[in-house]
């Protein structure tokens, strides 16, 4: 029988590949040889009728009656136990490679499986069904003495193991009577023993991510949720070009039979500047790093014209969208959607969200590149662009795809080029420069706080001259433009808690989108809300909203992008960055401080 899909999943991953494990250790979603390729294993995406043996990977235990997972504490390397009905269990330990090895960061495209057992005789059977073209097309299989290559029509993997091939290529099942080991990755010959390699990469990785978190500057509450939506958000970073993905999933639906099913594997400006600010605020700035060479490159090739709001995590411009018809969809939930049409879109919070992203670069003495004149030059022409268009219409944050608006949120971020550009200018002694960019956000901010404005609703409303209420009005505090204790916001913070909120969960906006109206919680709203709440003095109603949050993260302390406010159940792609985010953010502003305890 076939195992119910859900999203209660561990992620491993090394910034060149990740994997979704869920409860049982099976592995239902993997995409190689990066993030936002073909799936090798894609379970997750065609589980109408739950989660079975085709088209991902498994350890499965004979009798199995319960079983436990949890991550070793401050790394990304997964750990589930299985055991059986006669006391017998195993252990499986799942990982990526990553960690410093002759001054260069190693993280090959590997996935590591070792399997253990903990007592008695169990026996399993190794289910190891890599596919092709969404899961198309089955792989052909060649052996050797300790490997199995699968030959796709553009990838061929290797799984190099201890465990006998022929048990493995016949799906045999056998006693565990020590550990195997199981390596899936590049078409390479494997140097040295497969016990003995697999344990020292385990070794290494466990060592990186220890170290890489000692570093972080935590705050003194909520440690474990912050470490963890740390490492989630770290893993999300495609290394190679720098580019962050929004998350590593395509097609589960916001909200089930809402056909509100997109593909996040791609690097949003908006997303990705979130989650550098996040990583910064604990002292982590190696992801800003990576993500500025890859912000420097796409802004690069716009020469001053319309910057898209996404791209493929290797620059790619063109993401068209498609539908996968044979795959059933997560939960039988279709269509499965590859692509993204919001990459034809004018949101026009993008230039906003790249001079935001880079600002720090100019501040930082930390940082190995700081950011210079002729980059400040090059973010000018952002801002030439955010304050020619700063009053047109757009397709606003939320993607809307048959509506175009004056959006506040777009204006909002406007606003932020302008004012941090004034402000980059100022560290460089560019007083005229510093005067013309002062000069446009304030220009901006007396548009938004004027026309944003609804006597009516007695909040900040969606767009200019509209009445309805939308939650990304909440970043008028968090960016700057406005005093949390402004009697303005204060009023809107109490309007969109009567209109968009159920408990602790709140939805985008209140008016009916392309689909109709929203039905679940978008998570990243409810930390705004937070952050609005706790800077306006009302931490004690914060905590609590923060606290029940935290209570709806899946058992391994991850968030998808939507929380059903009624059954507690999550939605929506996953992991979120946006919702990760909103954990750290949530907790550094939240926390009492260290002094408060030694």
């Amino acid at each position: 029988m076939n195992a119910a899909a859900n999203l209660n999943l561990g992620m491993i991953g090394n910034c060149t590949i990740s994997a979704l494990i869920d409860a049982q250790a099976r592995v239902v979603w993997c995409c190689m040889p990066r993030f936002d390729a073909d799936p090798v294993f894609h379970a997750l995406l065609d589980s109408a009728d739950g989660i079975g043996e085709d088209g991902g990977s498994q350890v499965l235990l004979e009798g199995c009656v319960r079983a436990e997972q949890a991550y070793d504490e401050n790394t990304a390397i997964l750990r589930t136990r299985l055991f059986d009905a006669d006391g017998g269990g195993i252990e499986i330990t799942d990982f990526a490679p990553r960690f410093i090895s002759h001054d260069r960061t190693f993280r090959p495209m590997m996935l590591v499986r070792r399997v253990r057992p903990l007592k008695g005789s169990p026996r399993i059977r190794l289910i190891v069904r890599p596919r092709a073209d969404w899961g198309r097309t089955t792989l052909a299989r060649t052996r050797g003495s300790n490997h199995v290559r699968f030959i796709g029509p553009e990838l061929t993997i290797r799984l190099t193991t201890d465990a006998a091939i022929t048990y493995v290529l016949n799906e045999t099942a056998f006693t565990l009577n020590g550990p195997i080991s199981l390596l899936l990755g590049t078409d390479e010959t494997l140097e040295g023993g497969v016990e003995e390699t697999a344990r020292r990469l385990e070794e290494h990785t466990a060592h990186y991510w220890r170290h890489w978190t000692r570093r972080l500057a935590l705050p003194l509450e909520w440690q474990p949720a912050v470490i963890r939506a740390a490492i989630t958000l770290k893993l999300c970073l495609f290394e190679e070009t720098g580019a962050i993905v929004a998350a590593m999933t395509t097609s589960i639906p916001e909200a089930p039979g809402s056909e509100r099913n997109w593909d996040y594997r791609y690097c949003w400006l908006r997303d990705a500047f979130f989650v550098v600010r996040a990583l910064n605020s604990l002292s982590e700035v190696g992801t800003m790093e990576d993500y500025l060479r890859w912000l420097r490159d796409a802004v690069g090739s716009t020469v001053g014209e319309h910057i898209q709001p996404l791209y493929g995590i290797g620059l790619e411009r063109e993401l068209p969208e498609r539908t996968i018809e044979h795959l059933g969809g997560y939960c039988g939930h279709r269509p499965v959607r590859v692509g993204n049409q919001a990459a034809e879109h004018f949101q026009h919070d993008v230039y906003g969200n790249i001079v935001l992203g880079a600002a720090q670069a100019f501040h930082d003495h930390r940082l190995l590149r700081r950011g210079t004149r002729e980059e400040f030059a090059l973010l000018e022409v952002v801002g030439e662009r955010a304050f020619a268009i700063h009053d047109q219409p757009d397709a606003g944050m939320w993607e809307l795809r048959t509506r175009a608006r004056v959006h506040t949120s777009s204006v909002l971020m406007n606003w932020a080029a302008c004012d941090r550009l004034a402000k980059i200018a100022e560290t460089f002694d560019l007083a005229e420069r510093a005067a013309l960019w002062r000069e446009r956000a304030d220009l901006i901010r007396a548009k938004v706080l004027k026309q944003a404005w609804s006597e009516e609703r007695q909040a900040f409303v969606e767009s200019f001259g509209g009445r309805e209420l939308d939650a990304s009005v909440l970043l008028m505090a968090e960016v700057g433009m406005i005093e949390p204790t402004d009697p303005r916001f204060v009023a809107t913070v109490d309007a969109l808690e009567r209109v968009l909120c159920d408990g602790p969960y709140m939805r985008r906006y209140e008016a009916p989108d392309d689909f109709g109206l929203p039905e679940t919680s978008f998570n990243i709203c409810a930390f705004w809300r937070i952050d609005a709440l706790a800077r306006i003095g009302r931490k004690e109603q914060a905590r609590e909203i923060f606290n029940a949050l935290l209570a709806v993260r899946n058992p391994l302390g991850l968030l998808s992008e939507d929380t059903h406010p009624v059954t507690g159940a999550l939605w929506g792609n996953f992991p979120q960055t946006y919702s990760m985010v909103g954990i750290i953010n949530a907790a550094m502003r939240l926390s009492q401080p260290w002094d408060s305890r030694i």
